[in-house]
């Protein structure tokens, strides 16, 4: 469909996700979520799929929570609040799933990341948490993504909301490799390439395996979504949105 933001398609079992929305850096709309979470279920329950792929087009992968959407909301109307489900479908998921980015990936988008099995970048791509920079806490990407970093760069990222590139984020475990940008359709195939060659029932189980935590996923997700949703929709994080999509400094912000 043309008005799609998310597209499926399934190649040799091979299903692609491409995120579609170049107009608004693949925002995470609500739009972008339904389709998103649509094309996730079909693919997972397709029993020809052995391995998806999440790729975008445009110049970035992902911006994180539409803002536009966010600006004006209740904390019950928050579009993160939908995140969670979205982020535990791929986190969960039987069937491995790859993310492929040749750009940048802010907030929600480095979430999505974090959810996948593995994940390759671009060397030019880069990567930041910034929520706190307008007012709102990355609480619910949390539960994918503190797996992932080491604990004194997830610390210093999180706090500082500074932006960092491919070779970092590959090196503090965000993602498997970074690679020069002609390379990177080849990066993602030696890994697809790789996954079709477990079998579909093992790689399931093993997966399951390497998820096991004390605390459950579910009730993780509650607790960061009560904290997220609460500063999407406070003083502080509707001040952060009306500052970013007015293009000034917020009210925090020491001036000189």
């Amino acid at each position: 469909m043309a008005d799609e933001l998310v597209h499926l398609s399934v190649e040799r079992g091979v299903a692609t996700i491409t995120l579609d929305s170049p107009h608004n850096r693949n925002a995470l709309s609500a739009q972008l979520r339904r389709e998103l979470r649509a094309h996730l279920t079909t693919a997972i329950d397709a029993p020809e799929v052995r391995v998806i792929v999440l790729d975008h087009t445009g110049t970035v992968f992902c911006s994180g929570m539409d803002l536009k959407e966010s600006k004006g909301a209740g904390s019950s109307d928050q579009g993160v609040n939908e995140f969670p489900e979205l982020l535990q479908l791929i986190w969960e998921s039987p069937t491995p799933v790859v993310a492929k980015l040749a750009g940048p990936a802010r907030a929600g988008g480095v979430g999505l990341i974090a959810a996948a099995d593995i994940a390759v970048a671009a060397e030019g791509a880069s990567f930041a948490f910034t929520e706190v920079r307008i007012g709102v806490v990355p609480a619910v990407i949390s539960v994918t993504v503190l797996p992932r970093l080491l604990p004194r760069a997830a610390h210093e990222l999180f706090l500082t909301g500074e932006k960092f590139d491919a070779a970092r984020a590959a090196q503090i475990g965000l993602i498997n490799s970074a690679v020069p940008a002609d390379r990177l359709d080849d990066e993602v195939r030696r890994y697809t390439d790789m996954l079709a060659l477990g079998a579909p029932q093992a790689l399931a189980a093993t997966k399951q395996m390497l998820r096991r935590h004390p605390v459950s996923m579910a009730d993780d997700f509650a607790a960061m979504l009560e904290l997220s949703a609460k500063h999407f929709a406070g003083a502080e994080g509707q001040e952060g949105i009306a500052s970013f999509l007015q293009k000034r400094p917020a009210s925090w912000v020491p001036q000189d």
